[in-house]
């Protein structure tokens, strides 16, 4: 599901950066986002539209530079082929607004084996 806001509406919410990377599929630089090593207790929601997205629960240092999480909560994200830059990759998108949040990867700890590798600006952490 897409809402229903027009490029000028997100241009207007989001910061610089936040657009970039949120609705242009830009990545932040690694070991820079507010989040790659918070070890903070909460809700990660999305910067674009606040859906819920991971729980501070399957979040886990996997020395990316990026916040790094093994599952998603329950029908948050979905994913879609990404060859862009010469690399056949998986996006990860939120479920609500489509915005992108980053890439999952095959190489993650169990009990799941994946790394949903996440920009921070595409985040907003609601503490427990």
């Amino acid at each position: 599901m897409t809402t229903n806001k027009t490029d000028k509406n997100w241009r207007e919410k989001l910061s610089a950066e936040e657009y970039r990377v949120c609705r242009e599929k830009g990545t932040e630089r690694a070991f820079t986002g507010k989040y790659y090593d918070c070890k903070d207790e909460g809700i990660y929601h999305c910067t674009c539209c606040g859906a819920s997205l991971f729980n501070s629960d399957t979040k886990y240092d996997s020395g990316s530079g990026w916040p790094s999480f093994w599952e998603p909560m329950p029908d948050a994200v979905t994913t879609e082929s990404d060859n862009s830059l010469g690399m056949r990759r998986t996006e990860v998108l939120c479920q609500q607004c489509d915005a992108h949040l980053g890439h999952v990867f095959e190489d993650g700890p169990q009990p799941t084996g994946l790394r949903y590798c996440i920009n921070s600006v595409s985040l907003k952490l609601n503490k427990k």
